[in-house]
């Protein structure tokens, strides 16, 4: 379904049923967003459904409004479906015990973030052909990462390899019970893997007594073409963004998409998938297509 999606999005002249025009979709927001936020409000608009832009700041949760009694307000509006980003992990669970509603997990705190993972997923298979036996390193903050705990899931059931590659103190401390391979040093990693997924370096860490410094960790973990070209590896680089340029990337490894190299950026095509991939999520819960999201 996903893979039609992004054929008519890339098309000249797009053109999509509107298969959801009688819905009203909820994009609730409490942290900032970019790839995720519009994403889905394309998403939702291109199966002709309404959207509703929440956004914290400007609601009646900075008067003392609870989470649940938002909802509970919005659903009262008849909106037919919730994509709800949140700081707190669980929190998606948590509204699906208070509405009937469709509920979308668009990130909650470090817990997870599945259409994130959905389409990763779906930029590895286009590109290699299939997932499984493929060898993914997930470079990073991995202990404080949403993404790769949905990824590492998603991936493990794909039938691909995983591995987590990042100093000790941002590896999770169920690491080794995850069934992935587990690497300290990123030359090691990289000479493993097929394709790299790098994670935004949460700059609030920092500071928080996890890294000595921001320049030591780009020294030891930032994917470079000095680092690549000493493996002589060519390797697929994806990053769910936003990045931090030059510090766990570099601009010529985030920006390359056509040879010459050591790597191939997949950056874009992950936010074009992402539009793809959340059609299809809509479509399948909302809609009365009853094909698989593939």
């Amino acid at each position: 379904m996903a893979a039609g999606f992004k054929k008519e999005l890339i098309s000249p002249a797009p053109s999509f049923k509107a298969s959801l025009s009688r819905k009203r979709i909820a994009l609730v927001f409490f942290e900032n967003s970019t790839r995720t936020r519009f994403s889905f409000d394309i998403a939702a608009r291109n199966l002709g459904a309404a959207t509703l832009n929440f956004a914290a700041s400007t609601s009646s949760t900075s008067k003392g409004e609870s989470l649940s009694d938002t909802i509970k307000n919005l659903e009262a509006m008849q909106v037919d479906a919730f994509v709800l980003r949140h700081p707190s992990s669980g929190a998606a669970d948590l509204i699906t015990g208070i509405t009937d509603k469709n509920v979308i997990n668009a990130g909650d705190g470090s817990h997870e973030h599945p259409t994130q993972a959905l389409l990763d997923m779906f930029t590895l298979r286009e590109y290699f052909g299939t997932t499984k036996g493929l060898k993914v390193v997930i470079i990073g903050d991995v202990l404080h990462s949403r993404v790769a705990r949905s990824n590492i899931y998603g991936l493990l059931t794909a039938g691909a390899q995983v591995g987590i590659c990042s100093p000790v103190t941002l590896m999770p401390p169920d690491a080794s019970r995850l069934g992935v391979t587990l690497f300290t040093d990123l030359d090691q990693a990289i000479a493993w893997a097929d394709s790299a997924i790098v994670l935004r370096l949460q700059l609030e860490r920092a500071t928080g007594g996890y890294l000595p410094s921001l320049e030591e960790y780009s020294v030891h973990y930032g994917l470079t073409d000095e680092r690549l070209e000493r493996v002589q590896k060519h390797l697929l680089v994806l990053h769910p963004g936003p990045i931090n340029r030059e510090i766990e990337i570099s601009n010529h490894v985030a920006d390359r998409i056509q040879p010459p190299g050591y790597s191939k950026s997949m950056l874009l095509e992950q936010v074009t998938n992402g539009v793809a991939i959340r059609m299809a999520v809509l479509e399948t819960l909302l809609g009365t297509a009853s094909a698989p999201l593939s």
